[in-house]
Parts: C-alpha cells; structure tokens; sequence
C-alpha cells in the first residue's frame, strides 16, 4: 500500500448519515453508534434550539440517554445560529469524540453539512448596525435597490444571487463593506481535516417515506404543537427559528389564519416539499453509498454496518 493511502487509512472516521426527514437517520445512527461505539453529532438546523421538541423530531429522552450527542439544544430560538457556527461547534465534537469513541454526524441539513466537511468562506462576522440600515433602506426602496448596490460593490457575486434574495444580498454587501473588497475575492474553503469520511444515504421508496411524513406531522400536532409553539411564542416571540415547518404552520392556527386540518395538512405537504429538496442536495454529495430502505429496517442496518466494518478494516 502507498504511504498516502496508508496515512489516510489511519486517520479516525467520521460516520455521516444523511438522507431526507423521515428516512429514519435516528434509529439507524443509534444501532451504528451502540455496535461501534459512537457518539453522535446532529446535523439539523433547528434541532440546535431548546425548548423547540415536537416540531423537530429530535432523539428522544431516552434515546439520547442510549447514546451521547451533541449539537442538540445549544441554543435558545431567539439566537443567531448560523452554517458557520454549527460548522465550529461540530468540529470540535469530533475532535473530541476521537480521542475515546468514534464520531457519527447524522442529520439533514444539508448546508450544515457541506459547512462542516467543506468549510464556509473566510467572510467577516455579522454587522449588525450595518444590516439593520440596510434593512430600513431596502423597506423604502426595494429588493432591486440592495440587488444594484451589490452589483456596484461586485458584480460577480451579484450574478449568482436573485434579486429578491434579500438574505443573502445582504450577506453580500455586508462582506464587501467589511472586508473593504468583494466578497468573490476574499472567498476560500477550510475543508474538514484529520479525518476519514465515510457517507451512508438513506433513500427509502418515495411513497412510502410520503405516507409516514404524513403520519409523522398528525402526530406532532396530535401530542400539542400548537401548545408547545405557544409557549415559545410567549417567551421568545415570532423569532426566525418559528418560521421552521410545523411551527409556522401552528403559528398559523394561533393567529386564526389556518385551522387545525389545515395547518396539518400544510405541514404535511411542506415536510413531502423539503424531503424532496434534500434528496436533490445530498445527490450532489461525494461518495455516498446509497441504501433504498428506511434507517430502522433491519436490512438497512445490517448493510451500513459492514460498511463501517469494511472502513475499519475489521472483517
């Protein structure tokens, strides 16, 4: 064996285990993790919030209790979270499981995902005077306006953001302004190293995964979305992280514009929408090995394992 190969070979893997919502990561990252010593690291944008339980499908009590994991509950709703620091607070979890078991990252966000294996830009942190009156100025002007300011400030980025994407318009002309050159040049990568990856992709029959997202998101009102969305509504108000599905549809029931059949049905198809959109992100992930089952079938588990197994050199 090349020494390359041989140094590679040696580096700690990192399991991910990604796959659409509902694919069941949760149960199959839990059987991985209890047969190979694992702690898990999550990888879901909304999953980071406390107090945000139904809406999210997050491990249970007691599955969390099974297994370690880390990046659930690190934040409260009214919080900033951003790829950048998920991609931080990720890095350092591996960096200390290695030293004792083994990491696997299991989620569905796919931005998170790509911040953590291949890094974000080496852009200025936020600036919130600056966005704030960039804000205001838009509100009088218009998205055109914030789309023409980047073109100014550069025209490269400019070209790959819609005009209505205030978000990341304002990004844009936030890095520029801050970093005193476009953001295209002060753009670069800082790839996760130290590592072996070794990606797993749950791909269940699409019917099927249908019909238990719909199972799934009756249940989630069933056991008290509405209640819970309340509850965080009177502590943290109509933050951002309520925008996510399910909460923006029990959102809708607490301001009288949705009732509850159809806030369930919207959600319903609002989870089939997202499952669809993630299956066309992670097909653009490198070397997944694709497995067309749910995570908690018993076939699924048995291939996945001799996947790790194989990567571990133990048959």
């Amino acid at each position: 064996m090349k020494r390359g190969a041989l140094e590679m070979e040696q580096l700690p893997l990192v399991v991910i285990l990604l796959g659409p919502t509902g694919s069941g990561k949760t149960a199959l990252s839990l059987a991985l993790a209890e047969r190979f010593d694992g702690e898990i690291v999550s990888c879901d944008s909304v999953a980071v919030y406390r107090g945000m339980e139904l809406g999210t499908a997050k491990p249970t009590r007691e599955e969390r209790a099974r297994v370690p994991h880390h990046l659930i509950d690190v934040a409260d709703p009214d919080e900033p979270f951003t790829a950048g620091a998920y991609s931080r607070l990720a890095r350092e979890s591996l960096h200390e499981i290695k030293t004792h078991k083994r990491p696997i990252v299991t989620g569905g966000t796919g931005l998170y995902l790509r911040a953590l294996t291949e890094g974000l830009f080496a852009g200025p942190e936020r600036q919130e005077e600056l966005r704030a009156r960039l804000q205001t100025k838009m509100q009088k002007r218009g998205a055109p306006w914030l789309h023409r300011l980047l073109r100014r400030l550069d025209a490269a980025t400019a070209g790959r953001i819609h005009a209505n994407d205030t978000p990341k318009l304002i990004r844009a002309i936030e890095v520029c302004l801050a970093a005193r050159r476009p953001m295209s040049e002060v753009m670069g990568r800082d790839p996760l190293t130290g590592f072996r990856l070794l990606r797993i992709g749950l791909n269940p029959p699409r019917a099927a995964l249908y019909h238990r997202l719909n199972e799934r998101c009756a249940a989630m009102f069933a056991a008290g979305l509405v209640e819970e969305t309340r509850g965080l509504l009177a502590r943290f108000g109509p933050v951002k992280a309520l925008d996510s599905l399910g909460y923006r549809q029990a959102c809708g029931v607490l301001d009288g514009m949705l009732g509850l059949d159809e806030a369930i049905k919207a959600a319903q198809q609002g989870h089939r929408n997202y499952a669809k959109r993630q299956m066309t992100w992670f097909r653009r992930e490198p070397e997944v090995h694709w497995i067309e089952r749910f995570g908690d079938e018993a076939d699924a588990v048995r291939k996945a394992a001799e996947m790790v197994r194989c990567a571990l050199n133990l048959d």
